[in-house]
């Protein structure tokens, strides 16, 4: 396997993979250890809802998906939410996932603005990527 050429596309990749797994890991080893409004039904779906987008960009983009701009832009704006939710929880634990939902989100509204085909739609799976 190759590593992909256009750096902005590997780190958008790793962005995705970083916030996914912050925000699992979040969400499952410490908002549901606090409960109160750390397990409320808005701010859980919305953790769930960026686990799972993050999830669906890193394999668009890694598969070389021609709609990776349109999965990108949606997962953009919902890291963006996502960070303000874990914001307002205002402890340290929420504010380390708040910053990878800032930098995927900002990783891929850049990703997001690079039209139709990827840079080099023939690259393989990034090496370092999790297992499904």
């Amino acid at each position: 396997m190759k590593k992909f050429t256009d750096p902005r596309l590997q780190d958008c990749i790793q962005h995705c993979w970083d916030c996914r797994d912050t925000c699992q890991s979040t969400l499952y080893n410490y908002c549901l250890v606090q409960g109160g409004r750390h397990v409320e039904q808005a701010h859980v779906r919305l953790m769930a809802d960026c686990i799972q987008i993050c999830q669906a960009s890193a394999d668009f983009m890694t598969r070389g998906s021609e709609m990776h701009a349109a999965v990108c832009a949606a997962c953009a704006e919902v890291c963006d939410v996502c960070a303000e939710s874990c914001e307002m929880m205002d402890d340290d634990d929420m504010k380390v996932c708040a910053r990878a939902c800032r930098a995927c989100a900002e990783s891929c509204r850049q990703m997001s603005q690079m039209s139709g085909r990827m840079a080099d739609p023939s690259e393989a799976i990034m090496p370092n990527a999790p297992p499904m």
